[in-house]
Order: structure tokens, then sequence, then C-alpha cells
């Protein structure tokens, strides 16, 4: 009897590690399946993802999840300014969106809205994610899809883009972009294309300090430059300009998006007396 019971609690234990250790800390994506709550359309199933960036694909859906995402590092001040951005597949559908603060849920996307493909963002504080199947008669065609990101952004970004504000960065906030973006380069702008809810401006340029996911790319023998799209919101009402630019920003799903963008001029004088006063975060090559 004393060895049944033994056997039968190692089994528990063992069965208990194999749950907790599911969805390890590193943990990137996660596929699953409605299939498995067949019979049982109440249940909730706890995701965890735990890396910068990654994706997720249910199948199938029916009863709902609940997906938390957080960064695989330890808690700090910075956090306050860590959000999670989502780009949802075009063929994702079967589910709404909702975010789930200690219980209390907000909708972030319904069903159709999840079609369109737009990228949505929001304050890692808000809380998790609750993905609810909506009930229907065949589940067989239905997937829920999107690919996340976790990124900082500035003070005053509109969450719901992560777009920067449109006004000029401070000194200070230039500085500190030069050293922590994904991208910084010089050079200058080709042109200006005006979409429904973005400005895509093209760039040529002379300087690429640093960039994240190869946005840009070389020109050739003949360019001897790098060229390609930075993005910003409609509403900033960015025009051509001569000269040359600073262009500092976040990559986001394959995309260049702008954080600052001072005439190099500008930017030159800001880091040359930052320079003199020893308060620089970082050097770069100004030649």
């Amino acid at each position: 009897m004393v060895s049944r019971c033994l056997a039968h609690c190692f089994s528990v234990l063992v069965w208990c590690r194999m749950a907790l250790t599911q969805y390890s800390s590193d943990q990137c994506s996660w596929r699953g399946s409605g299939l498995t709550h067949e019979g049982h359309t109440q249940d909730v199933e706890q995701v965890y993802l735990r890396c910068s960036q990654g994706s997720l694909e249910w199948l199938y859906p029916t009863g709902a999840i609940i997906v938390n995402l957080r960064p695989n590092t330890a808690p700090t001040t910075a956090s306050a300014h860590l959000a999670v951005c989502l780009k949802p597949s075009p063929e994702s559908s079967g589910t709404r969106i909702y975010l789930d603060r200690l219980g209390e849920l907000r909708l972030l996307l319904r069903e159709h809205e999840q079609a369109e493909g737009r990228v949505h963002c929001f304050g890692i504080q808000e809380g998790a994610l609750f993905i609810e199947a909506v009930p229907q008669m065949d589940i067989s065609r239905k997937i829920t899809a999107f690919q996340y990101e976790l990124v900082r952004h500035r003070p005053g970004a509109d969450l719901h883009s992560l777009a920067a504000p449109c006004q000029p960065c401070t000194d200070a906030e230039l500085l500190l972009a030069v050293c922590t973006n994904d991208f910084v380069a010089r050079g200058r702008i080709l042109g200006v294309e005006q979409r429904e809810e973005e400005t895509s401006v093209g760039v040529s340029l002379s300087h690429l300090y640093r960039q994240k996911s190869q946005v840009f790319v070389w020109g050739g023998v003949r360019a001897r430059r790098w060229a390609g799209h930075i993005h910003l919101p409609r509403q900033c009402g960015v025009r051509p300009g001569e000269g040359d630019f600073l262009f500092t920003g976040t990559v986001r799903f394959g995309e260049a998006w702008l954080s600052c963008g001072p005439r190099y001029r500008d930017f030159l004088r800001v880091y040359q007396e930052a320079q003199s006063q020893g308060t620089n975060p970082c050097h770069i090559n100004t030649d």
C-alpha cells in the first residue's frame, strides 16, 4: 500500500514537473491546437513566452488561452518603457484578443480586425493576452496566428503603433538614441511617399553606423551607398529636405521606424558640446 502511494506521488510530481517545463523560460514561439480542448470548451490554457520576439499559432481554437509575454531578464525600471507589438497574420481568425490585467478584460482585437494584418502595440504593464475562441459550428478552417516583438519605446510615443511622437528629440534623447537604437545612419532624403496611415521616406546613406535585421541594403559598386526606407506616422507631415540628416530608430517586423531625425549639423553641434563636457553616453565616428 505504501509503495503504491509513493509510486502515485512520484508520478504526480513527474507530471507536475512536465507541466511546468512545457514552456521553458527561453521559449520564443508557441504552436497549439484547440482540439485538445474538445469536450472541454471552457478550458483556459496558460502559455509563457519569454523572448524579445517570436510567434504564436493556435489551430482550431476552442476555449481560451492566456499568453504571458515577458523579457527573459530581471525586471528593471526600464521595464516601464517596454511595449509589446503584435502583427496578426492576414489569415488569422476564430478568436477575439483581450488584455487581461488582474482579471479585468479590455478588448484589443476583434476577429475581423486581425485579418487586416496591422501592427498593434501596448505597454507590457497593461497585462497578459487573453485569447478567446469565438463560438462557431465549424472550427476546421480557423487559425489564430501572429508575430510579436518586445521593444522599448520613447516616452510619449503612441503605444497603439509605437510610433515616436512627431516633436523633435531633446538633446539628451538624441544622444541616447545614438547609443541604443536599432539603427543609426547619416544620409539624405530621396523621396517621400504618403500612405494610408504612415509615411515612407526613401533614403540614401553615406554612413551606416549600426543596423539591425538588414533593413538597409548596399547599393553596389556605382552607388557606393546604403539605401532603404524609413517609416513614421502620417500625421508628422514630413517633407523632402536638402542636406544630410542623422537617422535613428527602431526595427519592427523588418521595417525601420524613425525615432530621431535631426539635420546632421544640428546633431554634430549637440554631440561635440557633450563630448567637450564629457557627458556623451557613447561615441561614434563623426569624421
